[in-house]
């Protein structure tokens, strides 16, 4: 999934901002300079930011000197400007300074932390939270950017290419955004650049190009392939494609970020076979939602949510109704491994941050609110809303209220109390069925359900599943009370009822309706971690695997101590857990994963308490070797590891609440 490198900024809707910026990197160096010249119109009071890596050459304000910004050389220039009588103000600024080395040893995460400029002859990126440029903040900004690089290196930066060339003296672009657009980040490396047209729904073309180091420009051609695919298929769906160009670009980095016009993904990402289905649909579609129409971050950001609902879940939904499910599962049983504090309502979502809750409630929770909405209007409404958010919001910072109000007009109901209780509210609906009645009558059967749900109330549409020896058939009933009684009127006999069995509902999973996953013991705080091995090396590898699991210092217990409500980690060599779960009364390694690979991974749920996840390894290779991959799979129940690659995985089943009616 892509993110945002900036967290979240303030933007305001006045003041009309344009940049224009002429910037010379030289990446075997890693030194910048750069010369801006920044024009706003109807100015009122504004504050310009450098960041403090820079030093000012040169800062005038209307002809006039307007200092560097700065006393210290380790802050950022701050320029503090008074409100300005007049229609235009412009300022002039010069600045230089060394970019960071680039470290590809980084992780995505890390990278998603460290807004810092790097550079180096395998990449530069200047992410704009680093504050490479002068900027007026809090501000929506059209620019023009000038690219100057040495010989063997090429750069962009969302927006349109006006001009490109390359000599012996080195490489030159130039790059309009025409649009108010969040901010600039710009990229360079020794790319080689392939390019194919796309045509438009409204005929005009999109320039697509791939931006590839040498080793990876064998994909080019499907990669621009894929995107005219996703092209036509959001063009159809929303409306047309906001830009003149879309450009594939490869990172030294494990990096996936989302820009206008762009998506910068890692090498070894872009070469996985998947990717092209998965990932870069979704970046596609966040030219539309996210960097077409921009969230309002101070209500929350809906745009994440969104996006993965139209893309990711999309797809799921393309492939089978049983992929589907499984996404909507997965979703609903991340929410349950969040523990008391983890959770925030929607509008507080502005970005994904550090650890993986967030992304439970940005991405998931707002996707499912999105297929819930959908099933409350119907196909056919909500995808004229979808045009119309479209329509009415392009290159507009909206928020979910607005979001509201388009949905209101066009499908002509009230949707305040929908809105409000899934977007303001931190937790999710607990229901159950209560009790089943069935009665045969003159013309079949009257089949009376009792739901009860945990409070405060939600108006929920809560689809049951009743079996009879004709089939299964679905009912949507209304439940807006703790506890309701609902009446039904059957022609057969019925056999058995389930509580949204396909699961259509942002819930709460009942207990046993919810498969243990590693997710448990990885975002929750309060997960004791059991070291088996009594070898200090074997520990500190095993040490090393429980703080990436869990992106913190692990909580050691000894591995006598008796286990707490809370999820707990083991991790040892094969004999060392074979022992302790036979000391402790424990299942066996289970048959799914038992003798395959070199170490297997599972959960098991327990009766008194959160669930429990097994590590186990051949040998300390073996063990090692689970430190980089294993984090990324905290949805699944149990795996099984060749080295680094798996080579099984799985969920166990889910157990669907059911009442088998006698």
């Amino acid at each position: 999934m892509s993110e945002h490198i900036l967290s979240a900024p303030v933007l305001v809707k006045f003041n009309e901002v344009e940049y224009d910026i002429t910037v010379k990197i030289d990446p075997v160096n890693r030194t910048i300079e750069g010369k801006s010249l920044i024009t706003v119109r109807n100015p009122r009071e504004l504050q310009l930011m450098l960041g403090a890596a820079y030093e000012v050459t040169q800062a005038e304000f209307n002809d006039g000197p307007l200092g560097i910004g700065r006393e210290q050389v380790n802050q950022a220039h701050i320029w503090n400007i008074p409100f300005h009588f007049g229609n235009q103000i412009q300022f002039l600024i010069r600045w230089k300074g060394t970019l960071a080395a680039l470290d590809t040893s980084l992780d995505h995460q890390q990278t998603l932390g460290r807004p810092v400029a790097v550079s180096g002859e395998t990449g530069s990126f200047l992410p704009d939270g680093s504050g490479w440029y002068p900027r007026v903040v809090g501000h929506l900004a059209r620019y023009k950017i000038n690219i100057e690089l040495p010989p063997g290196q090429k750069g962009l930066v969302a927006g349109r290419l006006v001009e490109e060339n390359e000599s012996e003296q080195g490489y030159h672009a130039s790059f309009d955004f025409s649009h108010p657009a969040e901010g600039i980040d710009l990229i360079a490396g020794p790319y080689v650049i392939e390019t194919q047209t796309y045509q438009s729904v409204n005929h005009k073309p999109v320039q697509l190009r791939t931006y590839f180091h040498p080793q990876i420009s064998n994909l080019s051609k499907d990669y621009l392939d894929a995107v005219k695919r996703y092209l036509n298929l959001y063009e159809s769906w929303i409306g047309a494609y906001p830009y003149t160009e879309f450009s594939v670009v490869s990172s030294p980095t494990p990096t996936g970020f989302g820009m206008p016009t762009l998506t910068y993904l890692g090498i070894d990402v872009l070469q996985l076979p998947f990717i092209r289905d998965t990932s870069l649909g979704h970046e596609v579609l966040h030219n539309w939602w996210g960097n077409g129409v921009y969230p309002d971050y101070s209500s929350g950001n809906w745009s994440e949510g969104l996006t993965t609902f139209m893309a990711d879940y999309t797809y799921k939904e393309q492939e089978s109704s049983e992929a589907a499910r499984e996404m909507r599962l997965g979703w609903v049983r991340d929410f349950a491994a969040l523990q008391p504090g983890q959770d925030a309502p929607l509008t507080a979502f502005t970005s994904r941050m550090h650890g993986g809750a967030s992304k439970v409630v940005g991405y998931n929770k707002a996707a499912m609110f999105f297929l819930m909405l959908r099933d409350h209007l119907g196909e056919a409404v909500f995808q004229r809303s979808i045009q119309g958010l479209w329509r009415v919001q392009r290159f507009r910072i909206t928020s979910w209220q607005e979001l509201q109000k388009i949905f209101e007009m066009i499908s002509g109901q009230n949707l305040q109390l929908f809105f409000s209780q899934w977007l303001e509210r931190t937790d999710a609906p607990a229901i159950m069925i209560s009790e089943v009645k069935n009665i045969a009558t003159d013309s079949g059967y009257e089949l009376s359900i009792t739901l009860k749900q945990s409070g405060p109330v939600y108006q929920l549409r809560v689809p049951v599943a009743i079996e009879s020896p004709q089939g299964t058939t679905t009912h949507i009933l209304d439940l807006q009370q703790e506890q309701q009684l609902f009446k039904l009127k059957l022609a057969d006999k019925p056999s058995a009822v389930s509580l949204d069995p396909d699961l259509h509902l942002f819930r709460q999973l009942a207990p046993g309706e919810a498969p243990p996953i590693l997710r448990e013991a990885m975002i929750n705080a309060a997960t004791r971690t059991v070291l088996l091995s009594s070898d200090s090396g074997i520990r500190k590898i095993a040490g090393t695997l429980a703080s990436k699991l869990q992106d913190r210092k692990p909580q050691i217990i000894a591995r006598d101590e008796s286990l707490s409500t809370a999820p707990v980690l083991i991790i040892g060599l094969d004999s060392e857990v074979d022992a302790w779960l036979a000391a402790e009364q424990l299942p066996a390694k289970p048959d799914e994963i038992n003798s395959k690979g070199t170490a297997q991974v599972w959960t098991l749920a327990r009766a008194e308490g959160a669930s429990l996840t097994v590590i186990s390894a051949q040998d300390t290779a073996a063990l090692e070797a689970l430190i980089r991959p294993l984090p990324h799979y905290g949805r699944q129940s149990y795996l099984a590891f060749d080295g680094r690659q798996v080579i099984e995985k799985g969920v166990w089943p889910m157990q669907v609440q059911k009442v088998v009616i006698k």
